[in-house]
């Protein structure tokens, strides 16, 4: 019963097929959004009419094509396939390796006829070929008149390494998928916050509960134009006591790394403003994002300038350069105000302190991530040692003629012409070498 599983699994062609069905379900995953909310998928996979005359939000939902890659079935195939590595490895690479570190000498001359390469050699030296067949970098063993040398052994490791490597890749793939997480936070400059807006996470994932980040300062580095070049977050990761165990500076593609959990630069916002009536503490509003159809990102609040709320303004910023325009409620344009600057409106003097930007981080975990690099490191070794050639000479003396054969698993060519190098060299060297009297 096992060697009929394990003689199924280790199919070529059932590997051919499982390969071939991962790829098509990691396109699927590469082409429609993963991670979206059901909103997206209603509008962008609407039933009537339905995408190729089937696949509508529904179908997406049901076959779980929002989060492909941890899906029971996806990780199913990928088990599948990696038991199918090992079948393969188990029934036909492993016995190819003991195969190759097994020989034995060939006694009879009618054993050369079955080698692809053989020759014979009249008064050739059996020593003379261990010597020539060392120099060329093969192993030798020899007894009285029979001799073996081989080379290249690491060929047949390499299937091996390169099946091993793949293996690793696929348990990365499915720990990842399994315990891997991803969140998304917005945090005001100087909040302090835990992981808790998660996008996706495996059923096994556990949030870091120990330590915290706190904000220290957000800001942006803008253009001579007045563009966006880059935006900064200062974090410090804080232990449960509220101390500071890592700080950094992060932005866009230099995130900061702690305890397996790595948090990109992301996105910003406009989170507050800071501001003085008359002769008042500094206040704080909140400031929301305002829907311009698609014409660039508009921050607004409303502040009242009466006590009663009867009358007010709206405050409007497109960045955290410092300048907010100032409108009427029934829409005019009064004037705008820098950070620092004052302003009369209604009676009332208004002075901006300062806007308050907000960090947009991007947060994940995949304890995966460490057997794929060992994975795809093992596999650049395992691809380069399968070229290697493992090649294996025999030798046999016998009534002064010295039979030589051999036979190569690849580079028959190149393998033949140095076959038959070692065999002139025998050749010219078993010449009588004439003395002149």
């Amino acid at each position: 019963m096992f060697r009929r599983l394990l003689a199924l699994l280790g199919d070529l062609r059932l590997a051919i097929l499982l390969l071939l069905v991962i790829a098509i379900a990691s396109m699927s995953g590469t082409v429609i959004e993963q991670g979206q909310p059901l909103s997206f998928y209603q509008t962008h996979y609407p039933e009537d009419p339905a995408l190729f005359g089937f696949l509508s939000w529904r179908v997406l939902l049901a076959l779980g094509l929002d989060h492909v890659y941890r899906t029971p079935w996806y990780l199913t195939l990928l088990v599948l396939f990696g038991a199918s590595l090992i079948a393969c490895t188990l029934s036909r690479q492993v016995p190819a390796l003991l195969g190759a570190h097994r020989w034995q000498y060939y006694t009879e001359p009618r054993q050369f006829t079955k080698l692809a390469l053989s020759t014979t050699i009249s008064q050739g030296s059996l020593n003379t070929l261990a010597t020539t067949l060392r120099a060329k970098g093969y192993r030798v063993w020899q007894a009285d008149n029979q001799l073996y040398a081989r080379k290249g052994i690491i060929g047949r490791i390499g299937p091996i390494v390169v099946h091993g490597s793949m293996i690793l890749i696929l348990l990365g793939g499915i720990l990842g998928a399994l315990t891997g997480f991803m969140a998304q936070e917005l945090v005001p400059s100087g909040e302090t916050f835990h992981l808790q807006h998660l996008v996706q996470a495996g059923p096994l994932a556990r949030l870091p509960q120990d330590w915290s980040v706190k904000v220290n300062r957000f800001w942006i580095d803008y253009t001579d134009a007045g563009d966006i070049d880059q935006f900064y977050s200062d974090l410090s990761v804080l232990d449960a006591q509220g101390q500071e165990v890592k700080r950094a500076t992060i932005h866009v593609n230099r995130p900061l790394k702690y305890g397996g959990v790595t948090l990109y630069q992301a996105d910003w916002s406009i989170a507050a403003l800071r501001f003085r009536l008359n002769n008042s503490p500094v206040l704080q509003l909140p400031m929301a994002p305002l829907d311009t159809g698609g014409k660039g990102r508009l921050w607004g609040t409303w502040l009242p300038t009466k006590p009663d709320l009867s009358e007010g303004i709206s405050l409007i910023a497109r960045d955290l350069q410092g300048t907010v325009l100032i409108y009427s409620p029934k829409g005019e344009f009064l004037t705008s105000l820098r950070t620092g600057m004052s302003t009369e409106i209604n009676g009332v003097k208004l002075t901006l302190v300062e806007l308050v930007g907000s960090t947009g981080l991007q947060i994940k975990a995949d304890p995966g991530i460490p057997l794929f690099y060992a994975g795809f490191a093992f596999l650049m070794a395992g691809v380069i040692m399968s070229y290697v050639s493992h090649s294996q000479v025999w030798g046999l003396l016998q009534n002064d003629v010295l039979y030589l054969g051999g036979r190569t698993n690849r580079a028959q060519l190149a393998f033949e012409q140095e076959l038959e190098a070692i065999a002139r060299e025998l050749e010219c060297q078993s010449q009588p070498t004439e003395v002149e009297a």
